[in-house]
């Protein structure tokens, strides 16, 4: 199993508006763009919590655009206003752990959810797209505990405005 990070944030480190908003991602450009359709094709589970997943239902085809993976939404909702994604209440961890050795695993968005797999060193490899955006305030991409994580930089590549950080652990 391999747990993976894809996400992009602002060039001061934020996923989202204060708002929860993605709208300054949007204006930035496109998913064609990115490295994304070829990441997308390896991996065999979502896992994102449920504010990732209010912004991904705003998508007109969000159950299209999640259609190979086995989709996992961490709320407390019995029930998700959407076909394809499966709601969990549950420890992260503990639920990770429960998951398929021959699984790729994509943590969406959501510090949340990503802080608690990096305070447990569960995230094998960070993607980490940079937008030329800076929101001076908004939800911040790291929010684990005061620990010190090393990963190594494999590649660096340009998507059009965009830089991707490919680290391993």
């Amino acid at each position: 199993m391999s747990i993976y990070f894809y996400g992009c944030v602002t060039i001061d480190g934020y996923l989202a508006d204060k708002n929860h908003s993605l709208d300054w991602l949007y204006q930035t450009g496109t998913t064609e763009k990115t490295g994304y359709n070829d990441f997308y094709k390896k991996m065999n589970i979502t896992i994102m919590g449920k504010k990732t997943f209010d912004e991904a239902a705003r998508m007109d085809d969000a159950n299209l655009a999640y259609s190979a993976t086995d989709n996992y939404v961490f709320t407390h909702a019995e029930k998700l206003p959407i076909s394809g994604f499966t709601p969990i209440s549950a420890d992260v961890i503990a639920f990770v752990k429960t998951i398929d050795k021959d699984q790729n695993i994509w943590i969406v968005g959501g510090n949340q959810i990503l802080a608690p797999l990096l305070d447990n060193d569960l995230i094998d490899t960070m993607i980490i797209q940079i937008a030329p955006v800076i929101l001076g305030n908004g939800i911040p991409l790291f929010a684990q505990k005061d620990a010190l994580k090393r990963f190594s930089l494999e590649e660096v590549n340009q998507y059009g405005q965009f830089a991707e950080l490919v680290y391993h652990k």
